[in-house]
């Protein structure tokens, strides 16, 4: 990429793609377009198709997707298969119909089997059952992969996917249904502490292990393989290293400064038992994560406390 490309990124007022439009303009690109979904809707083909022949951006960063934690993808699994399907395939036919060669999709970890050998390869996907919780969004994500490798051995497009670990950070969802893990911990302990409470709910056992990656290191990450010209397969980008949900209660508790003890509701589910990415492909590219997960908690609560915290 030149700085003087036009890089259009889909889905810029979520969490990663205000990420990645930060990183951009910070490295000096500022010919980046975005569209809010009041001005383009992605679900509708031909105002997608429309849009992307009169822009002509030489790149496009897909971080538009319709995101949720286990109760939101458990509970409304149509609109998480159906707007992530749409929304997608119009994005990357229209590329091609609009002569984009560049393009990056951003999926997620959950598209691998629930019961795969840790840490996860590349190579597993497709080699077994799906977490049920999620399975609609990650089915989504799936086709889009493979809908990226099929223009690119078709039409020699140069469309890559990168899978992101699970992701948190400036911009995250802090809704007690359907946000995801972190963000949903760091708003329960803040209200507990508020309240004076001598304990905090969490979901589930406490003992399923997750990897987690601040947003900024995954903007930083999709930044520099677009800008190295990456075209190969399917890249997996995380930290490499997890923790139990245990763990990540009690690190949450102690940069919020609550002294309460945690409760587990057992009758809410764990999702996937284990859920680790090998990242050594991306490591061979050039590419390692840089914040550590208490630094980036501490962040993260900052930037809760500055937008969203009720105090």
């Amino acid at each position: 990429m030149k700085l003087d490309s036009k890089i259009y990124v889909a889905g810029h007022r979520g969490m990663v793609g205000a990420s990645i439009v930060r990183r951009l303009k910070a490295d000096g690109y500022h010919q980046i377009i975005t569209r809010t979904h009041a001005e383009l809707d992605l679900t509708r083909q031909t105002d997608v198709e429309d849009f992307l022949k009169a822009e002509k951006p030489d790149y496009l960063f897909i971080a538009a997707a319709k995101v949720g934690g286990i109760h939101a993808n458990n509970t409304y699994r149509a609109d998480f298969i159906y707007q992530n399907l749409m929304m997608q395939a119009n994005l990357i036919q229209g590329a091609h119909a609009a002569g984009i060669g560049d393009l990056m999709f951003l999926g997620s970890s959950c598209i691998y089997p629930r019961d795969c050998p840790q840490p996860i390869k590349e190579s597993y996907l497709l080699t077994g059952p799906l977490e049920q919780t999620n399975e609609p969004y990650a089915l989504a994500k799936i086709a889009g992969i493979k809908l990226c490798e099929s223009f690119n051995a078709q039409y020699g497009t140069r469309y890559t996917s990168v899978m992101p670990t699970n992701l948190y950070g400036p911009g995250d969802n802090y809704d007690l249904q359907n946000s995801h893990v972190l963000p949903a911990l760091i708003r329960k302990a803040h209200e507990a502490k508020l309240r004076g409470d001598l304990e905090y709910v969490v979901w589930g056992s406490g003992n399923p292990m997750r990897e987690f990656l601040y947003v900024d290191d995954l903007a930083g990450a999709c930044v520099q393989l677009m800008a190295a010209g990456y075209h190969g397969p399917l890249l997996n980008i995380g930290t490499g290293v997890d923790v139990t949900i245990r763990e990540l209660a009690e690190q949450v508790m102690k940069v919020v400064g609550f002294e309460g003890h945690i409760v587990f509701d057992s009758t809410k589910p764990d999702g996937t038992p284990r859920k680790l990415l090998d990242v050594s492909a991306a490591a061979a590219q050039g590419w390692r994560a840089k914040v550590a997960l208490a630094d980036g908690i501490k962040l993260a609560y900052q930037d809760f406390l500055k937008h969203y915290a009720q105090v």
